[in-house]
């Protein structure tokens, strides 16, 4: 598992090296984004991929024409052709988070996983942000939601290994621990 990651790394090195000197590290991003989804929503095509007695000019082409099919930009598409052939497709997704990785560290941007139990509005999602800019740092915060159902109010934000907890399910804890402590 540990050679995966460190794989998926140098794959992710590689290609955002390329696409930094092609001023194209935005279009990769989206193109990887776009083959990993197609990948989790076809398992059919999965299985075509880590079938082993295929060959790899096969899984090449095949690759090619899924790029081309999804308007994929050329480097996008040579990479995907060349992750195929070398029978790393599996492997994909851990590439396109190696590189999004890369790719927010070269802009500054900050990722934050937010939770909430209903859908952020615009204002919310701006007031959070700014909250978050302060707490963070970085240039630019990007917040990957999630709706949350379990999650009674508030929400939960999440950035390496900082949680902000503005949950109600959280202040319940916080004031339960309070109450038990004295």
């Amino acid at each position: 598992m540990k050679q995966d990651h460190a794989t998926a790394k140098a794959y992710a090195k590689a290609v955002f090296s390329l696409a930094k000197e092609r001023n194209a590290a935005d279009a990769v991003a989206t193109d990887l984004g776009r083959v990993v989804e197609l990948l989790e929503q076809d398992a059919e095509l999965r299985r075509f991929f880590a079938l082993p007695w295929v060959a790899g000019p096969a899984k090449r082409q095949a690759a090619v024409e899924i790029g081309t099919r999804l308007e994929l930009s050329p480097l996008g598409r040579d990479f995907l052709a060349l992750v195929a052939a070398h029978g790393r497709a599996a492997q994909l997704p851990g590439i396109a988070a190696a590189y999004r990785d890369l790719a927010d560290e070269a802009l500054g941007r900050v990722r934050a996983r937010v939770r909430t139990v209903l859908p952020l509005t615009a204002q919310e999602r701006s007031t959070l942000t700014s909250r978050l800019h302060r707490t963070l740092g970085g240039n630019e915060i990007v917040l990957d939601e999630e709706v949350d159902p379990s999650l009674l109010g508030g929400f939960v934000a999440e950035s390496g290994s900082v949680v902000v907890d503005g949950s109600l399910d959280g202040q319940l804890a916080r004031l339960r621990q309070r109450l038990v402590t004295g």
